[in-house]
Protein backbone atom coordinates (compact mmCIF):
# COMPACT_ATOMS: atom_id res chain seq x y z
CA UNK A 1 0.00 0.00 0.00
CA UNK A 2 1.29 3.46 -0.95
CA UNK A 3 0.70 6.29 1.51
CA UNK A 4 0.60 9.78 0.00
CA UNK A 5 0.07 13.21 1.53
CA UNK A 6 -0.80 15.77 -1.13
CA UNK A 7 -0.65 19.46 -0.23
CA UNK A 8 -1.86 22.53 -2.04
CA UNK A 9 0.63 25.39 -1.58
CA UNK A 10 -0.76 28.94 -1.69
CA UNK A 11 -2.60 29.82 1.53
CA UNK A 12 -2.53 26.18 2.59
CA UNK A 13 1.16 26.02 3.45
CA UNK A 14 1.98 29.69 2.86
CA UNK A 15 0.36 32.73 4.44
CA UNK A 16 -0.42 34.32 1.09
CA UNK A 17 -0.65 33.62 -2.64
CA UNK A 18 2.83 33.48 -4.14
CA UNK A 19 2.52 34.37 -7.83
CA UNK A 20 2.12 38.14 -7.59
CA UNK A 21 4.81 38.35 -4.93
CA UNK A 22 7.18 36.30 -7.09
CA UNK A 23 6.49 38.52 -10.10
CA UNK A 24 7.06 41.80 -8.27
CA UNK A 25 10.14 40.67 -6.36
CA UNK A 26 11.73 39.14 -9.43
CA UNK A 27 11.02 42.20 -11.56
CA UNK A 28 12.50 44.43 -8.83
CA UNK A 29 15.66 42.32 -8.65
CA UNK A 30 16.17 41.54 -12.33
CA UNK A 31 14.48 44.27 -14.39
CA UNK A 32 13.13 47.13 -12.22
CA UNK A 33 11.82 49.02 -15.25
CA UNK A 34 9.15 46.34 -15.65
CA UNK A 35 7.46 47.56 -12.46
CA UNK A 36 6.19 50.46 -14.58
CA UNK A 37 4.00 47.85 -16.29
CA UNK A 38 2.15 47.01 -13.08
CA UNK A 39 -0.89 49.10 -14.11
CA UNK A 40 -1.22 46.90 -17.20
CA UNK A 41 -1.04 43.82 -14.96
CA UNK A 42 -3.81 45.42 -12.94
CA UNK A 43 -5.92 45.77 -16.08
CA UNK A 44 -5.35 42.10 -16.84
CA UNK A 45 -6.50 41.25 -13.33
CA UNK A 46 -9.61 43.36 -13.89
CA UNK A 47 -10.21 41.46 -17.13
CA UNK A 48 -10.10 38.23 -15.17
CA UNK A 49 -12.47 39.63 -12.54
CA UNK A 50 -15.09 40.45 -15.16
CA UNK A 51 -14.65 37.15 -16.98
CA UNK A 52 -12.88 38.48 -20.07
CA UNK A 53 -9.91 36.15 -19.58
CA UNK A 54 -9.40 32.97 -17.60
CA UNK A 55 -6.90 32.10 -14.88
CA UNK A 56 -4.43 30.67 -17.35
CA UNK A 57 -4.66 33.76 -19.54
CA UNK A 58 -4.12 36.03 -16.55
CA UNK A 59 -1.04 34.06 -15.55
CA UNK A 60 0.41 34.28 -19.04
CA UNK A 61 -0.25 38.02 -19.38
CA UNK A 62 1.23 38.96 -16.03
CA UNK A 63 4.20 36.70 -16.74
CA UNK A 64 4.84 38.47 -20.05
CA UNK A 65 4.55 41.92 -18.47
CA UNK A 66 6.73 41.44 -15.39
CA UNK A 67 9.12 38.65 -16.40
CA UNK A 68 9.14 39.03 -20.17
CA UNK A 69 8.55 36.44 -22.86
CA UNK A 70 12.12 35.13 -22.84
CA UNK A 71 13.28 34.73 -19.24
CA UNK A 72 16.67 32.96 -19.26
CA UNK A 73 16.58 29.67 -17.38
CA UNK A 74 19.55 30.75 -15.23
CA UNK A 75 17.73 33.92 -14.19
CA UNK A 76 14.56 31.94 -13.44
CA UNK A 77 16.53 29.48 -11.28
CA UNK A 78 18.22 32.33 -9.41
CA UNK A 79 14.91 34.09 -8.82
CA UNK A 80 13.23 30.85 -7.70
CA UNK A 81 15.97 30.11 -5.17
CA UNK A 82 15.89 33.66 -3.80
CA UNK A 83 12.11 33.63 -3.51
CA UNK A 84 11.97 30.15 -1.98
CA UNK A 85 14.45 31.15 0.71
CA UNK A 86 12.24 34.10 1.61
CA UNK A 87 8.97 32.15 1.61
CA UNK A 88 10.28 29.22 3.64
CA UNK A 89 12.04 31.57 6.04
CA UNK A 90 9.13 33.90 6.82
CA UNK A 91 5.98 32.92 4.97
CA UNK A 92 5.00 29.38 6.00
CA UNK A 93 2.57 28.38 8.72
CA UNK A 94 4.23 26.62 11.65
CA UNK A 95 1.23 24.29 11.72
CA UNK A 96 1.96 23.32 8.13
CA UNK A 97 5.60 22.62 8.93
CA UNK A 98 4.52 20.45 11.86
CA UNK A 99 1.99 18.48 9.77
CA UNK A 100 4.48 17.95 6.95
CA UNK A 101 6.98 16.60 9.48
CA UNK A 102 4.32 14.37 11.05
CA UNK A 103 3.28 12.93 7.69
CA UNK A 104 6.90 12.27 6.78
CA UNK A 105 7.50 10.55 10.12
CA UNK A 106 4.39 8.42 9.54
CA UNK A 107 5.86 7.15 6.28
CA UNK A 108 3.78 9.21 3.86
CA UNK A 109 5.26 10.31 0.55
CA UNK A 110 4.93 14.08 0.34
CA UNK A 111 3.53 15.58 -2.86
CA UNK A 112 3.01 19.28 -3.55
CA UNK A 113 0.16 19.92 -6.01
CA UNK A 114 -0.16 23.59 -6.89
CA UNK A 115 -1.45 25.92 -9.57
CA UNK A 116 1.77 27.90 -9.18
CA UNK A 117 4.43 27.51 -11.83
CA UNK A 118 6.64 24.52 -11.18
CA UNK A 119 9.87 26.39 -11.88
CA UNK A 120 9.61 28.22 -8.56
CA UNK A 121 7.27 25.88 -6.65
CA UNK A 122 9.89 23.14 -6.91
CA UNK A 123 12.42 25.33 -5.10
CA UNK A 124 9.95 25.84 -2.23
CA UNK A 125 9.06 22.15 -2.16
CA UNK A 126 12.71 21.13 -2.05
CA UNK A 127 13.32 23.32 1.01
CA UNK A 128 10.26 21.88 2.74
CA UNK A 129 11.30 18.28 2.08
CA UNK A 130 8.66 17.26 -0.47
CA UNK A 131 9.27 14.17 -2.57
CA UNK A 132 7.43 15.29 -5.71
CA UNK A 133 5.83 18.36 -7.27
CA UNK A 134 2.77 18.53 -9.52
CA UNK A 135 2.43 22.07 -10.83
CA UNK A 136 1.61 24.29 -13.77
CA UNK A 137 4.25 23.94 -16.46
CA UNK A 138 5.77 26.69 -18.57
CA UNK A 139 7.00 26.46 -22.16
CA UNK A 140 10.81 26.22 -22.21
CA UNK A 141 12.74 26.50 -25.45
CA UNK A 142 16.19 27.66 -26.42
CA UNK A 143 17.27 28.14 -22.81
CA UNK A 144 14.44 30.55 -21.94
CA UNK A 145 11.04 30.40 -20.27
CA UNK A 146 8.20 31.67 -22.43
CA UNK A 147 5.09 33.36 -21.08
CA UNK A 148 2.96 30.38 -22.09
CA UNK A 149 1.58 27.55 -20.01
CA UNK A 150 2.67 24.07 -21.04
CA UNK A 151 -0.31 21.75 -20.74
CA UNK A 152 -3.05 22.57 -18.24
CA UNK A 153 -3.16 25.15 -15.48
CA UNK A 154 -2.97 22.95 -12.37
CA UNK A 155 -6.22 24.22 -10.87
CA UNK A 156 -9.61 22.76 -10.02
CA UNK A 157 -10.52 19.61 -11.92
CA UNK A 158 -7.29 19.91 -13.93
CA UNK A 159 -5.29 19.47 -10.72
CA UNK A 160 -7.00 16.14 -10.08
CA UNK A 161 -6.30 15.04 -13.66
CA UNK A 162 -2.64 15.92 -13.21
CA UNK A 163 -2.44 14.07 -9.89
CA UNK A 164 -3.99 10.99 -11.51
CA UNK A 165 -1.54 11.24 -14.42
CA UNK A 166 1.35 11.48 -11.96
CA UNK A 167 0.10 8.39 -10.12
CA UNK A 168 -0.09 6.48 -13.40
CA UNK A 169 3.44 7.58 -14.33
CA UNK A 170 4.64 6.31 -10.95
CA UNK A 171 2.97 2.97 -11.58
CA UNK A 172 0.64 3.41 -8.59
CA UNK A 173 -2.91 2.14 -8.94
CA UNK A 174 -5.48 4.26 -7.12
CA UNK A 175 -6.78 1.18 -5.29
CA UNK A 176 -3.27 0.65 -3.92
CA UNK A 177 -2.90 4.14 -2.45
CA UNK A 178 -4.12 5.88 0.68
CA UNK A 179 -4.24 9.61 -0.03
CA UNK A 180 -4.47 12.56 2.32
CA UNK A 181 -5.23 15.90 0.69
CA UNK A 182 -4.79 19.34 2.26
CA UNK A 183 -6.15 22.53 0.68
CA UNK A 184 -7.38 25.97 1.64
CA UNK A 185 -9.67 26.51 -1.34
CA UNK A 186 -12.96 25.12 -2.56
CA UNK A 187 -11.54 24.89 -6.10
CA UNK A 188 -9.80 21.74 -4.85
CA UNK A 189 -13.11 20.05 -4.06
CA UNK A 190 -12.58 17.46 -6.86
CA UNK A 191 -9.27 16.39 -5.31
CA UNK A 192 -10.66 16.48 -1.79
CA UNK A 193 -13.57 14.23 -2.77
CA UNK A 194 -11.16 11.87 -4.54
CA UNK A 195 -8.88 11.58 -1.50
CA UNK A 196 -9.28 9.13 1.37
CA UNK A 197 -8.68 11.80 4.01
CA UNK A 198 -9.74 15.34 3.10
CA UNK A 199 -8.46 18.20 5.22
CA UNK A 200 -9.96 21.58 4.24
CA UNK A 201 -7.81 24.38 5.68
CA UNK A 202 -10.17 27.35 5.50
CA UNK A 203 -13.19 28.81 7.20
CA UNK A 204 -14.72 30.02 3.95
CA UNK A 205 -18.50 29.65 3.99
CA UNK A 206 -18.60 27.85 0.66
CA UNK A 207 -15.93 25.43 1.79
CA UNK A 208 -17.72 24.85 5.07
CA UNK A 209 -20.86 23.93 3.14
CA UNK A 210 -18.88 21.57 0.92
CA UNK A 211 -17.30 19.97 3.98
CA UNK A 212 -20.71 19.41 5.55
CA UNK A 213 -22.10 17.82 2.39
CA UNK A 214 -19.02 15.67 1.83
CA UNK A 215 -18.91 14.55 5.44
CA UNK A 216 -22.55 13.50 5.19
CA UNK A 217 -21.90 11.44 2.06
CA UNK A 218 -18.77 9.86 3.39
CA UNK A 219 -20.25 9.00 6.78
CA UNK A 220 -22.83 6.74 5.16
CA UNK A 221 -20.14 5.09 3.04
CA UNK A 222 -21.38 6.20 -0.39
CA UNK A 223 -17.94 7.57 -1.29
CA UNK A 224 -14.41 6.09 -1.12
CA UNK A 225 -13.77 3.08 1.04
CA UNK A 226 -10.92 0.89 -0.14
CA UNK A 227 -8.44 -1.55 1.34
CA UNK A 228 -9.97 -1.19 4.77
CA UNK A 229 -9.73 2.61 4.83
CA UNK A 230 -12.87 4.71 5.24
CA UNK A 231 -12.91 8.19 3.72
CA UNK A 232 -12.77 10.96 6.29
CA UNK A 233 -13.32 14.71 6.29
CA UNK A 234 -11.40 16.43 9.06
CA UNK A 235 -13.02 19.32 10.89
CA UNK A 236 -9.97 21.05 12.33
CA UNK A 237 -7.50 23.44 10.70
CA UNK A 238 -4.14 21.95 11.74
CA UNK A 239 -2.00 23.75 9.17
CA UNK A 240 -3.23 27.21 10.11
CA UNK A 241 -3.11 27.04 13.87
CA UNK A 242 0.17 28.88 14.33
CA UNK A 243 2.06 31.50 12.30
CA UNK A 244 5.70 30.76 11.55
CA UNK A 245 6.93 34.00 13.11
CA UNK A 246 6.03 35.13 16.63
CA UNK A 247 3.68 38.09 16.62
CA UNK A 248 2.32 37.57 13.11
CA UNK A 249 -1.31 36.60 12.93
CA UNK A 250 -2.47 34.35 10.09
CA UNK A 251 -5.70 35.28 8.34
CA UNK A 252 -8.46 33.10 6.94
CA UNK A 253 -10.54 33.93 3.93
Amino acid sequence: MHHLSVYDMDKTITYAPTWTSFLVRTAWAEAPWRLALLPLAGLATLGYAVGAIGRAGLKERTHALLLGNALPEAVAARAAARFADRIVGTGVYAGALAQIAADRAAGYRLVLATASYGFYARAIAERLGFDAVIATGVVQEGGVLRARIAGENCYGAAKLRMIEAWLAAQGIARADAVVRFYSDHVSDAPSLEWADVASPQTRTGGFARWRTRAAGRWRIGSVRARAGYSATVTTRHPLHELPARPGRRPTFR
